[in-house]
């Protein structure tokens, strides 16, 4: 059993770990690579996001029974890592053999050789950004110290998560500025027209072909960059 400090000492490792500056995806690969090392009774662990139009990823994961298992709770609407993405904070189960909620998913994890299974919901505020998967095939007990352990970690994990998309979304509007400049630029001195004149026309370009602002940007600034 772990002690008080054994706790403070592995949430303070994973927070030093999740909080260095990394790319979103670098951050998400980090967080399933620490869960998994700090959370113990767990061999495989994943990472999943609720995208905006609802539907739901892996993102990252330490191995293919990941990949295969979340797709089929995703799929199914059954087992942990569904129920916290469908508004429970946490679910753990053990002995999943014995399970009896969800008849359709709990065979197939079984065949897959998980013996238990916990997932924990990945917030900030009201805000679900995605959860974390745990998955075992070495144990069938998930103990009252994994449980705390890994709602502590889901916790920073959460923290490290929006600010790893916060700063994504400002390099990507920074690429997008500097990408449509570029573009009214080239349309501005191809047709000797002046700058509203030339956002006016990708404007209407992206409207006609149902394709992003940014992407019809794209194509001219490559056309214009092409040997």
């Amino acid at each position: 059993m772990l002690t008080s400090s054994d706790f403070a000492q592995s949430i303070a490792e994973a927070a030093r770990t999740l909080y260095k500056p990394r790319s979103l995806d670098e951050t998400m690969q980090t967080i399933v690579e620490v869960a998994c090392n700090s959370v113990p009774g767990f061999d495989h662990a994943g990472v999943s996001t609720v995208e905006k139009l609802g539907t739901i990823e892996t993102e990252a994961c330490t191995s293919d029974l990941v990949l295969r298992l979340d797709a089929v709770q995703y799929a199914l609407r059954e087992g942990p890592c569904s129920a916290v993405l469908q508004g429970t904070d946490a679910v753990s189960v053990s002995i999943l053999d014995h399970e009896q909620r969800w008849p359709r998913y709990v065979p197939q994890a079984r065949e897959a050789g998980v013996r238990s299974q916990m997932a924990v919901k990945l917030f900030l505020d009201d805000n679900t950004l995605g959860g974390i998967s745990f998955y075992s095939t070495t144990s069938d007990e998930v103990t009252g110290d994994a449980r705390a352990l890994a709602g502590l970690f889901a916790t920073h994990a959460a923290i490290a998560l929006g600010h790893a998309q916060e700063r994504a979304g400002l390099t990507e509007g920074l690429q997008t500025r500097r990408v449509i400049g570029q573009a009214l630029g080239i349309l501005m001195a191809r047709y000797d027209m002046n700058e509203d004149r030339a956002f006016a026309f990708l404007v209407r370009a992206s409207s006609h072909r149902n394709i992003k602002l940014r992407a019809i940007a794209q194509e001219l600034v490559d056309e214009a960059n092409a040997p």
